[in-house]
């Protein structure tokens, strides 16, 4: 009996910790009064000066998850059919314009949750300037001594920023949990007002710089999770040309050529196995095609071939300046005048991404046909096959970048 009360009593202080733990508790509890004022300002929510920082903390409690937690369901029908579009839906026949079915439609893919807002607003440096481009971050750092490594590629700029918020905003004297105009002071109005261009975003009105910051303070959270989500998917579609463009390589091969790429790299091939089961062994295996010397020149090609594939998204953003322009080409996120536009891309990339695995297909079934007759000559119509396939893919890339 006593080890089950002295057991209650952990496992109620243990809930108690837990409760009042930074996870169990909002967030916006630890920020300054001005902070939330400025919350509740860039929200358009109503709040009496002076006020006190309890009633300040209520106002923003009351409103928090209408705002943070569950935006969409203010949005207006052009912004719910985008941000569907974006994670490759289409709105239900007959709800396009009625804001409250969409609304439902969207909290199917909605991923943002009360835990989730409550841990990205209590480090807001890991998001906050995930949609800055590598200007903005460069002029950021130079503004504020912050040493960067050279060459400055993104990866160090974003790790320089981020690892010196804190002492950034120190130095000026600043908040950072939900951080002032100061953040955005190495911006140019053009471009605050390019921030939501690129997103297809109505820039506010009036435009005022200081409007314009609050705007896209309030909406950097949204924009970093759309970022996040576009990237995923690009990240998994090139995962799975790849693994497409490597089954088609193995399918190339003859037998012969499949157990002298295993001998060399170590692995054992049963006696007597069949052409299925020499497949698959190859396929569980399949990393190290990447690096085997034996098959440099089949591998050459495929190299090339998945090099276009895997590498679309950093190719047609001109590095990672430009992955709004991508976004909006291939999800339908546009201004109404580029709309047509983007609507044509995201087609004729579809078209050229069928091409590239037709064509590839259709080679590596002709490799395959070569190899049954001769070793000889399926080793050349394996070159032959995966020299087309490169390409291929490059063409279909091509085609893409100039419709972007």
């Amino acid at each position: 009996m006593r080890f089950s009360t002295v057991s209650a009593v952990v496992v109620a202080l243990a809930a108690q910790a837990t409760a009042n733990s930074w996870f169990g508790k909002p967030v916006y509890n630890k920020w300054h009064e001005t902070e939330l004022e400025r919350w509740l300002s860039d929200n358009n929510v109503p709040y009496p000066t002076p006020s006190d920082r309890k009633d300040l903390e209520n106002l923003v409690k009351d409103n928090w998850n209408d705002k943070v937690v569950t935006p969409y369901n203010s949005w207006d029908t052009q912004t719910l059919q985008n941000y569907l579009t974006l994670k490759g839906q289409q709105a239900k026949k007959g709800t396009e314009k009625d804001a409250k079915s969409l609304a439902e439609q969207v909290k199917v893919y909605w991923t943002e949750t009360e835990d989730s807002a409550n841990q990205a607003y209590g480090s807001v440096k890991d998001w906050i300037f995930d949609t800055w481009t590598d200007s903005q971050l460069k002029a950021f750092a130079d503004k504020h001594g912050i040493p960067v490594p050279q060459p400055r590629q993104r990866d160090s700029l974003l790790k320089a920023v981020r690892e010196n918020y804190q002492s950034t905003a120190n130095k000026v004297s600043e908040t950072v949990n939900y951080p002032g105009d100061w953040l955005y002071e190495s911006w140019s109005d053009s471009d605050l007002k390019s921030w939501f261009d690129e997103r297809g975003y109505p820039v506010p009105q009036p435009s005022a710089r200081d409007s314009l910051i609050a705007n896209i303070r309030r909406q950097s959270r949204i924009a970093s999770l759309n970022l996040q989500g576009a990237y995923a998917q690009a990240s998994s579609s090139a995962a799975a040309a790849q693994q497409s463009l490597s089954d088609a390589l193995l399918d190339s091969w003859s037998d012969s050529q499949i157990k002298e790429w295993a001998d060399k790299n170590g692995i054992k091939v049963p006696q007597g196995s069949k052409r299925n089961e020499l497949l698959a062994l190859a396929r569980k295996h399949r990393a190290r095609l990447y690096g085997d010397s034996a098959s440099a020149t089949a591998e050459s090609a495929y190299g090339a071939a998945t090099s276009k594939a895997g590498n679309q998204y950093v190719a047609a953003t001109d590095g990672f300046a430009g992955y709004t322009n991508w976004i909006k080409a291939q999800f339908g996120i546009a201004t109404d005048a580029a709309a047509a536009s983007a609507s044509s891309a995201t087609g004729s990339a579809a078209k050229s991404a069928s091409s590239v695995s037709s064509s590839i297909s259709k080679s590596a079934a002709s490799a395959s046909s070569s190899a049954s007759k001769s070793n000889a000559s399926a080793s050349k119509s394996a070159q032959s096959a995966y020299d087309q396939a490169a390409s291929s893919a490059a063409s279909a890339t091509d085609r893409v970048k100039e419709e972007l």
